[in-house]
Parts: structure tokens; C-alpha cells; sequence
């Protein structure tokens, strides 16, 4: 019990209540199986423990990192239920549902999380100030992302000579984006990126007076349960989500713009908020800009080169013209008012203001 209690404890309570919950949500989603809304409520909120699970041992595994590994391991395991949501989508034919998903990542992290974050920041420390180079380098590689989501979409549509080989374009995207990726992450790690000194020890002393870390084949043993939990509640939840769609009478775009969006970012949407309300501006914005990238740089490319082989259709990176329209100015806009190294709670209301409308704007399909 020495284990549990006390100063000497390695699970605080709330890591208790996080792994309950968990396997009754996952035990939930294996023995709810009738009508067409209560396996979908069961199975998304089976995703979303799962994914705070992951959390929870990324954090620890990341408890004496940087800013920017932080942010780098925090958004490659956050997305694995969101990996798995896909592939069993893309097996499913659910097709939209993918796509939409991939660019309601993207936003809402861009958008949703990190305007709550900065509104929950600076509302409890009053402007939030990070570092201007790490911002403006993930932000710089999220441009090249969404051109290369551009791209495909822009050769399908004016059918340029392209247009008929996107399954080909999309292939040697994909290869490139996961080149880019790869030689980003040195930089990402860069230690001239992080908060002074006295900052980072200042955290660092926050973060252990709060809670022991695990032991390293703890938190490894967690990820590796967390992620088989992952696989089989994401398989239970695209199973669950097309009876969901029809008696909700929702579109496949909005499902995967919001509902699948949010709940296979749920991790990113506590982990960054918790981070800006601790005055851990850069780690919040490192944790939260890093998901989207990702998903952009590793996720969609990871799916187009995994598609012929896990059935199902082809996935190219030819999207919706109002979808990359609007990832477009989302990414714009948040490079616009991060550039500066600092923010505020209105900065963060109207990134969430811009979310709800875009949102809204795919409510009809």
C-alpha cells in the first residue's frame, strides 16, 4: 500500500480514478452492443480514457525532457487512438470520415486547444509569453503540411494532368512529408529553444513535488496497455459510429470534423490546458502545436502508404476544397498571432470563435 499512499506513492489518486474508469469504459464498450446511440457514447468515452491514459504515461516517460521532446513524444503517442480510429474507418470504406478527421485534428488542436489554453492561462497569469522561435518553427512546417495537402486537392479538382494519378502524387507526398518529419526532429530538441534556466528547474520542482515519477518499465508497461486498449476500443468505435450517424442524422464530415476529432485528441486537449493554467507556456504550446503537425507530417502520410494494405479504399490527400480552405486559414491565423511570442485570453477566444464557425459551417455535411 506503501506503493499507492503517502509521500512514497507512485500512482496519485487521480492516476487511480484515470485507470478505473478506463477499464470500465473498456469493458463498457465490449458488452454494449444494442441500439444505435449507447454503444457510440460507451465506445468515445472508451477512446477518449484511453487516450489520457497514453497521457499519463507519456508524461512521466517525459517528466525530465525539454519543451520540445515533450511536445515531439506527447503528440507521436497521443495520436495512436487516433491512428487506429482511421485505419478501421478506412477498412469500414468510411473514407470522409478520415479525411475530415485528419483536418478537425488539425483545427482543433490549432484552433480549439490552444485558444482554451491561452484563455485559461492568461486569465490566471495574464499574458502568456513563449519562446517566438520554437512557435515559429512548428508553425513554419505546418504551412509546408497543409500545402501538401493543397496540392493533390488543387491537381484533382482543375484537372491539371495530374488529375487521374493521385493515388501516384499522394504516394511521393506522403514519402516526403515523413523525410521532412525525420530531419525536423533534431531541431525540435533543441535546448536553446527552452524557457531560462530557472524556469525549466522551477517546473521540473513543480512536477515532482506533485506526484513521484514511475519507474521507466512502469510508464513503458502502461504505454504498451494503453496502446492494445487503444486498437480494440477504436475497432469498437467506428463499428459503433455509422448506426450513430444515421439516428443522429449527422454527416460523415462533421462526424470526423468534431466528434472523432476531439475525442482522439482528448489527451492533447487536457495536456495543454493543464500546461498554459501551470504558467508552462511553452510546453503547452509545444504539446499542442506538435499533435497537428504530426498528424499532418507522420498521420496522413502513414495512411496513404498503409491503405492498400489494410483493405478498404485508397486514401490520397486529395480533401475537400472547403476542408483544405479552411485548415488554410486556420494555420494562418494562428501563425499570425503566436508570431509575436505572447497571447492573451482574447487571442484565445477568437481562435475558439473561429473554430465554432468552421465547425458549424460542416454541420450540414
Amino acid at each position: 500500500m506503501t506503493a499507492l499512499t503517502g509521500r512514497s506513492r507512485v500512482f496519485s489518486r487521480s492516476d487511480l480514478i484515470v485507470f478505473g474508469l478506463t477499464g470500465l469504459a473498456t469493458a463498457g464498450s465490449a458488452v454494449v452492443t444494442h441500439g444505435s446511440l449507447a454503444p457510440f457514447l460507451v465506445t468515445a468515452v472508451a477512446v477518449t480514457l484511453v487516450a489520457a491514459m497514453v497521457g499519463r504515461a507519456v508524461d512521466h516517460l517525459a517528466d525530465r525532457l525539454g519543451a520540445g521532446a515533450v511536445g515531439v513524444l506527447q503528440g507521436a503517442l497521443g495520436n495512436l487512438p487516433e491512428l487506429f480510429v482511421s485505419v478501421f474507418a478506412l477498412r469500414a470504406g468510411l473514407t470522409t470520415v478520415v479525411s475530415s478527421a485528419i483536418i478537425g485534428s488539425i483545427m482543433a488542436n490549432l484552433l480549439l486547444v490552444l485558444g482554451l489554453s491561452f484563455v485559461v492561462g492568461s486569465a490566471r497569469h495574464g499574458v502568456l509569453r513563449f519562446s517566438i522561435q520554437r512557435a515559429r518553427l512548428i508553425m513554419g512546417l505546418m504551412i509546408l503540411s497543409v500545402a501538401s495537402m493543397l496540392i493533390p486537392s488543387l491537381a484533382a479538382y482543375i484537372h491539371s494532368p495530374a488529375a487521374g494519378h493521385e493515388v501516384a502524387l499522394a504516394r511521393v507526398t506522403a514519402v516526403v512529408l515523413l523525410v521532412v518529419f525525420a530531419l525536423s526532429i533534431p531541431v525540435s530538441l533543441r535546448r536553446d529553444l527552452e524557457p531560462t534556466a530557472a524556469e525549466g528547474a522551477a517546473e521540473v520542482k513543480q512536477e515532482l513535488d506533485a506526484a513521484n515519477p514511475w519507474p521507466l518499465w512502469l510508464a513503458v508497461t502502461l504505454l504498451a496497455v494503453a496502446a492494445l486498449a487503444a486498437a480494440y476500443v477504436s475497432d469498437q468505435f467506428v463499428t459503433a459510429l455509422t448506426p450513430a450517424m444515421n439516428s443522429l442524422h449527422i454527416s460523415q464530415a462533421f462526424s470526423g470534423l468534431v466528434i472523432v476529432a476531439l475525442a482522439g485528441n482528448a489527451v492533447e486537449n487536457a495536456v495543454g490546458v493543464k500546461l498554459a493554467w501551470q504558467n508552462k507556456a511553452d510546453h503547452a504550446l509545444s504539446v499542442v502545436l506538435n499533435s497537428p503537425l504530426q498528424i499532418a507530417l507522420v498521420l496522413a502520410p502513414a495512411l496513404v502508404l498503409l491503405s492498400p494494405v489494410i483493405g478498404g479504399p485508397a486514401f490520397t490527400l486529395v480533401f475537400n476544397p472547403m476542408l483544405v480552405t479552411t485548415v488554410g486559414i486556420a494555420t494562418l491565423a494562428v501563425l499570425y498571432l503566436i508570431s509575436d511570442g505572447e497571447s492573451d485570453w482574447l487571442e484565445g477566444s477568437a481562435m475558439i470563435g473561429l473554430y465554432v464557425l468552421v465547425a458549424t459551417a460542416f454541420w450540414w455535411g
